[in-house]
Order: C-alpha cells, then structure tokens, then sequence
C-alpha cells in the first residue's frame, strides 16, 4: 500500500501547481517537512514560489529553511511580500539574519513595515519582483539582463532609477528593440508614467489601470523610491451583498 508522500509524489507536477496552487500547497502542508522537502525538489523555481505562497507562513518557513541557502534567498525573495513578511516572524533569528545578509536591504526593510499596511492596500498586494536598471546603463545591458529571464517572467515594462533608487522612468520592454544599443536608458526612458503609494486602496489601482492601460504600475514611497510593483490583473474586490440578503441579514438581527 503507498504513503501518502508515495501518491503525492505522481500528483505534485508542474501543471498540478499551476492548474491548483492551494490545493497543492494543502496537500504539501500536510506531510513531514522532510517529505515535503522530496517532492517539491524536482520543481522548477517559479512553481516552487507559487507552493509557498499558498501554504500556511509557519509550515512555509519550515521547508524553506531547509532548501540550499542560495536557492532560498532567491525563491523567498520573489514570495508575495505579505508572505514572506508572515514567514519572516516564523524564522529563528540566527537564520532570520543570515537570510536577510542575501537579500536586498530595500527588500528587507520592505518587510518589516508591509504588515502595517491595510488588508487590500496596494502595499499589501504588491510584488518586489520587478526589473530596474539605473539610468546610466546601456540599452545592450538591459537586453542581455532580459535575455537570462524566463520567456514567462519576461516584464512587459522595465523601471529606469537613480542611484539612489529613485524612479526617473519607464521603457518598455518590447521597445528596446528599436533603440541604439549603446544608449543609455536615461536617455531613452520615457518620464511619463503614473505611480501608486502603498497606502492607496485596490479601487483607486483599478482606477489608474484603466486610465493608463499600463500593465505594470510601479509603487513607491514618499521619497520617489520604487518600493514594488502591481500588476494590471488585480485580484477581484469582495462583492457586495445583494438586497435580499442584507435585508435577511436585517431581519435576523431584528429578531
């Protein structure tokens, strides 16, 4: 008779993860973190990122912790910025530090400030996982760069900043194409883009999106500093009740 990890094992593919992420991460979670450690090793990286979005932050930490240090840092990094915040608290501190000495600095403060920001706030749905490059870089090395994304990660917008990591502008991807390739993007960004602020709501995202028709609007702090990105296909707000239930649910409390 098989295990329960011996029948998972011929379900947790590629296509099972991506056709049904939460019943996947379900299914994980509830093994023994060293079974659970089998079976998602074969997975590629983004389908790894899609698991641990969807499982409990505790169960989360427990299995991340124990992938290659490198491998790691890199799928934590790219986690919805809530989860990895909530699985951050779950770490031990000895890991905790060691973790953020391989992260990004912004990534790590982002982290320790995303909690506070409203439940459907864009601070709290937005994703780090964007590409920026400083306005002195040449069109050929944001090429290159691109050219080690997978076809599917590939951004349809790239954000040019400063140094200092201050939004100056945006290219699109797909127009880099038609640029001199030693130019720099400073010089053939474009300043016209719209911004969000994390505390704005997800109706007002929704609001810009159909205003500018872009599909990647950048998120930044009160500096100018691009904190994170949201993407134009916006989870769908919470319906609200129709007559007859919020008139049922009138007359109960009547009652």
């Amino acid at each position: 008779m098989l295990t329960p990890a011996e029948t998972l094992a011929h379900l947790i593919t590629e296509k099972f993860v991506t056709a049904a992420p939460q019943a996947a991460a379900k299914a994980l979670a509830s093994l023994a973190t060293h079974e659970t450690l089998i079976l998602i090793s074969p997975l590629k990286a983004q389908t790894l990122i899609t698991c641990f979005n969807h499982m409990e932050p505790c169960k989360a930490a427990a299995v991340l912790r124990r992938l290659p240090a490198r491998q790691g840092a890199y799928v934590f990094s790219r986690l919805d910025v809530v989860q990895a915040a909530r699985m951050m608290k779950e770490f031990s501190q000895p890991y905790r530090e060691k973790l953020s000495a391989a992260l990004k600095p912004e990534f790590v403060a982002l982290l320790s400030q995303v909690l506070a920001y409203p439940a459907g706030s864009v601070g709290a749905l937005m994703s780090t996982d964007f590409v920026s490059l400083k306005t002195d870089a040449k069109v050929a090395d944001a090429i290159e760069r691109l050219k080690t994304l997978p076809r599917k990660k590939l951004p349809a917008v790239c954000f040019v900043t400063a140094k200092d990591g201050q939004l100056k502008g945006v290219i699109r991807t797909a127009e880099m194409l038609f640029h001199t390739h030693g130019s720099a993007l400073g010089s053939v960004m474009s300043e016209d883009y719209a911004s969000l602020a994390p505390q704005d709501t997800l109706q007002q995202a929704a609001l810009l999106f159909k205003q500018t028709q872009s599909p990647l609007l950048p998120v930044l702090d009160k500096e100018g500093k691009i904190l994170g990105v949201l993407d134009a296909r916006l989870p769908a707000p919470p319906a609200k009740p129709g007559l007859f239930k919020r008139l049922r649910t009138h007359f109960i409390k009547q009652k």
